[in-house]
């Protein structure tokens, strides 16, 4: 096994998870970051981070840091970080090409004494069962004998800046007790909040599949309840206020549940189940339920406009925002696309607004090509759906001044306070 001060990075995938890493190890060590996009690495080396979770002064700060695109020069490193997208497919199953192709990269190059450790989301047992083959098989070495693996399982959170990389504990497991050491010991150089390392690979890919699918299904749970208390006559908000009173009370809105976690990892632990005859109720009932929230939306705006005695077929709707988060760029599954689309079905014309979208980036992804700027007096529905900071500062008076005398607004996200919109989750 390698010692600590050998160790040379490579950090491959420079996306939301992999370029805060690598900036941090960067601030200490040398590292190499790879990309297969070259236009993401002449963005970078001309110290700009589209994805803002990089300021230009950090990117700077990375003063040992280098950008490449060319695999050959990932034969430099002995230890090998994976942050690649582990999306779903369109049957909602697990897409683990990205892994997969990362893995044979690394293979190439791969030598004796070298690790790679994983960080992407997968489900129990995928690192070893998966990815540690290809490495195998394209190196030709063998594994735990020649090379060895970890998992480190990331927790970005898109747009947070209180909680960063360094500030968020870290789990890391190895393939054997003296790489596991070692591989917690690189982390540990840089997370501020300390590591836990836990006692196998499979128990920390199993830890991070279920942080955000207990999210899942708690949100789920909220959702479901929004849905009684509309019904009811309730307002949800307030409900969950008073319930909020109580110490132990979980504080879960609402909401659509998108992004590259919450709304994905839980198909990988369904997927693994299922693959062992187990079929989970709970976890699905609750992606069930979370991916028809856009089209619940919908049906209620459509009622409203309808009780207004406001034509639907030919009306211009407002929704605003697009990203599966507030104050950030991420449209990594965001499930705003639901109710765009929805609203298509009944041959609405939907505007989409959101300041903090790349138009170009939003086009390729969905189709969709946001506009500049919203009209005034255009609308006959107006859909709140994510609580950008600069919707907020525009307050009721002025969102309201977008609609037609007679319109709808409906505050998705809790944006206005009850008495200023017209309908709420």
């Amino acid at each position: 096994m390698m010692r600590f001060e050998d160790v040379k990075l490579a950090v491959i995938g420079l996306g939301y998870v992999g370029l805060p890493l690598a900036v941090e190890f960067g601030k200490k060590r040398p590292v190499l970051g790879f990309d297969i996009n070259k236009r993401r690495i002449e963005e970078l080396k001309q110290g700009r981070d589209h994805t803002l979770e990089v300021e230009p002064e950090e990117l700077a700060a990375a003063v040992h840091l280098r950008y490449c695109s060319e695999a050959e020069s990932l034969a430099e490193a002995n230890v090998y970080i994976v942050t690649v997208p582990t999306p779903i497919d369109e049957y909602k199953q697990p897409d683990l090409s990205p892994l997969k192709r990362a893995s044979e990269t690394i293979g190439r190059v791969l030598k004796r004494g070298d690790i790679v450790v994983y960080e992407s989301t997968v489900y129990p047992g995928a690192t070893e069962e998966v990815c540690v083959p290809v490495l195998e098989s394209v190196s030709g070495l063998r594994f735990n004998e020649d090379f060895y693996a970890g998992y480190s399982p990331e927790r970005i959170n898109p747009g947070d800046k209180k909680h960063r990389v360094t500030t968020i504990r870290k789990v890391t497991a190895g393939s054997t007790p003296e790489a596991a050491d070692l591989i917690d010991q690189i982390y540990a150089d840089i997370i501020v909040a300390g590591t836990h390392k836990a006692p196998s690979i499979r128990v920390a890919e199993a830890a991070k599949v279920i942080e955000n699918t207990q999210r899942d299904v708690n949100i789920a749970l909220i959702n479901e309840l929004a849905l009684i208390f509309n019904k009811l006559g309730i307002d949800t908000q307030a409900v969950l206020e008073a319930a909020g009173t109580k110490w132990n009370f979980l504080p879960f809105r609402p909401g659509l549940v998108g992004g590259h976690c919450i709304g994905v990892d839980p198909y990988y632990l369904t997927h693994k189940a299922q693959s062992i005859g187990y079929h989970p109720e709970i976890i699905l009932a609750g992606r069930r339920l979370n991916d028809a929230m856009g089209g619940y939306v919908v049906s209620q705006l459509i009622k409203a406009m309808t009780k207004r005695c406001i034509q639907v077929q030919g009306s211009r709707v407002l929704v605003m925002g697009l990203t599966f988060k507030e104050n950030c760029p991420d449209l990594r599954n965001t499930r705003v696309v639901d109710i765009v689309r929805e609203l298509a079905e009944y041959n609405i014309h939907v505007d989409v607004y959101d300041p903090w979208v790349d138009t170009e980036e939003a086009m390729q992804e969905y189709g969709i090509r946001p506009i500049d700027a919203p009209k005034e007096g255009a609308y006959d529905g107006i859909v709140l759906a994510v609580a950008h900071q600069q919707f907020a500062e525009l307050g009721a008076q002025k969102i309201r001044a977008l609609g037609k005398p007679e319109h709808v607004l409906y505050d998705l996200k809790y944006v206005l306070s009850a008495d200023e919109a017209d309908l709420r989750l």
